[in-house]
């Protein structure tokens, strides 16, 4: 697919709901200019400045001087990059393998699609008759390569290739339909090799040896003999289930029944190939081309519809702004973009199952209503220093991150508050000398008598950290029967000469 006026099409496109330029109302052609080389040049233009003869190269002043009346906008290739994307989307409706032939071009692997519309001429109208709905102007071919389809479109006329065909297709067309550099085109046509025919007919040693093998594969590829892979821009989902509709649906409780009714079929899919999904993706395609993609991701594998649905609700509620329908969707797909194998789970007697199951859909849920990032797990990290001992990690990542939870045995855990400070916040306390319990601290401005005192728990600095001294950890209770974790850092007289105090946690 080729669209020769690409940005005058988006200027177009974002005019339906803006006010055109008076110059573009009275039917002056429009072009785009850029800078080259200190002088203002033509980079594009729409159909009437193409039928003018204002072809891209052309100074602004020739151009001007032809044509006073002409509408100048400045060159945005970046916009028209964002705009071939959003066409990319529409297109995904068709097939699921899109490619990108920047700058202005899209690639369709079609295999297996065509029937879905009753053949390729039906596809190949359907596209061009949605596309031109929406203001934008393309030339489309299928063939059996995407060398030989980019050739007709781009050089040719538009044309179904039967299998087989593509010889014949491309016999008469420029040598610059193999998309080959200027410099050689131009040493082709020296020689006088013009069109593509002219080069098939050559051998093909003598040829590469003189223009090099690109040539020569170039030319296989269009004459069909070599038929290379897209890449296209979503990876192909391992599943998926579409439907589309004869009338926009735009309410949600119609928007949901379909997508229940998708999750079913792709559940069932994942359970014959004895697969649970890990990561799903509904699609949402408006009317007017505008596509909204919806993602769940679960801690374990899934292939219940009702669990998908209800991730799915959550997540649509937890949207910022709401699916806006417009005049409604006519198209829908639910793919399992991330899948592996799971067995039907079997009840424990012990319920830890149950348990962890539990676990699982709660963090399934707040994944789908917070987002990846804010739903986070602890993980061990290999230090004795408390505010180093362990660090987050979002939930879904991978299971290697970090250490494992050592465990101690028979030996009870020491006490650690849930709270911690981190930095431990500084305290002025009154203490016995060397290594009494504090009596009293203030923190926060606030006095605090200590009531009841256990410890020390003595943690020892870690020699490899250069500024590590010994700590004292006091749990501490006030009159008040709050309880702290307070702790004196340095040994006195040995390590430091006035040790100081720090609060470190709250205990509950």
């Amino acid at each position: 697919m080729w669209f020769p006026y690409l940005s005058a099409d988006r200027i177009r496109h974002r005019s339906r709901h803006n006010k055109a330029a008076p110059a573009r109302e009275k039917g002056a052609p429009l072009v785009f200019i850029e800078k080259e080389k200190s002088a203002l040049r033509l980079a594009a233009g729409d159909a009437r400045a193409e039928k003018l003869g204002l072809s891209p190269g052309l100074a602004l002043a020739d151009a001007r001087a032809r044509i006073p009346e002409l509408e100048v906008v400045d060159m945005d290739r970046a916009a028209d990059a964002a705009f071939l994307e959003r066409i990319a989307d529409f297109c995904d409706r068709y097939t699921p393998l899109v490619a990108l032939d920047a700058p202005e071009g899209l690639i369709l692997d079609i295999t297996g699609c065509a029937h879905l519309l009753n053949g390729e001429d039906r596809l190949h109208a359907d596209i061009k008759k949605r596309l031109t709905a929406l203001g934008i102007t393309l030339r489309a071919s299928i063939a059996g390569t995407p060398e030989a389809a980019r050739a007709l479109a781009r050089f040719g006329r538009e044309k179904i290739v039967p299998a087989g065909g593509e010889p014949e297709a491309v016999f008469r067309l420029p040598a610059a339909a193999l998309d080959l550099a200027p410099q050689t085109v131009q040493a082709l046509s020296r020689a006088g090799l013009k069109t593509v025919g002219a080069l098939a007919e050559r051998p093909r040693p003598p040829l590469a040896a003189r223009f090099g093998a690109d040539l020569i594969a170039r030319l296989a590829g269009v004459l069909g003999e070599r038929d290379l892979c897209i890449t296209p821009r979503r990876p192909m989902p391992p599943t998926m289930a579409e439907r589309s509709f004869a009338e926009p649906i735009g309410l949600e409780d119609d928007m949901l029944a379909a997508l229940r009714s998708l999750a079913g079929h792709v559940c069932a899919s994942l359970e014959t190939r004895g697969e649970g999904g890990r990561g799903f993706e509904a699609a949402f395609f408006r009317t007017d081309g505008r596509v909204f993609r919806i993602g769940i991701e679960t801690v374990e594998p899934q292939r219940d519809p009702a669990v998908l649905m209800r991730l799915f609700r959550e997540r649509l509620g937890a949207l910022p702004d709401p699916l806006d329908p417009g005049f409604g969707f006519d198209f829908m797909r639910l793919a399992v973009i991330a899948s592996e194998p799971a067995a039907t789970p079997q009840a424990s007697l012990d319920g830890n199952e149950a348990a962890e199951q539990e676990v699982s859909d709660l963090i399934d849920r707040l994944i789908a209503r917070f987002g990846r990032d804010a739903v986070r797990r602890f993980v061990a990290v290999d230090s004795h220093i408390p505010e180093l001992a362990a660090r987050t990690v979002p939930a879904l990542g991978a299971a290697e991150d970090g250490t494992a939870w050592t465990s101690l045995g028979g030996t009870p855990p020491a006490s650690r508050p849930i709270h911690l400070f981190d930095p431990p916040q500084p305290i002025e306390t009154l203490a016995e000398v060397p290594d009494g319990p504090p009596l009293r601290f203030r923190w926060r401005r606030a006095m605090h008598d200590i009531a009841r005192a256990e410890g020390p728990e003595r943690i020892a600095a870690e020699w490899w950290r250069a500024d590590g001294l010994t700590r004292d950890y006091y749990r501490v209770e006030d009159d008040s029967g709050r309880r702290y974790w307070v702790f004196r850092e340095g040994l006195y007289g040995l390590e430091a000469e006035r040790p100081r105090w720090f609060l470190h946690g709250i205990f509950p």
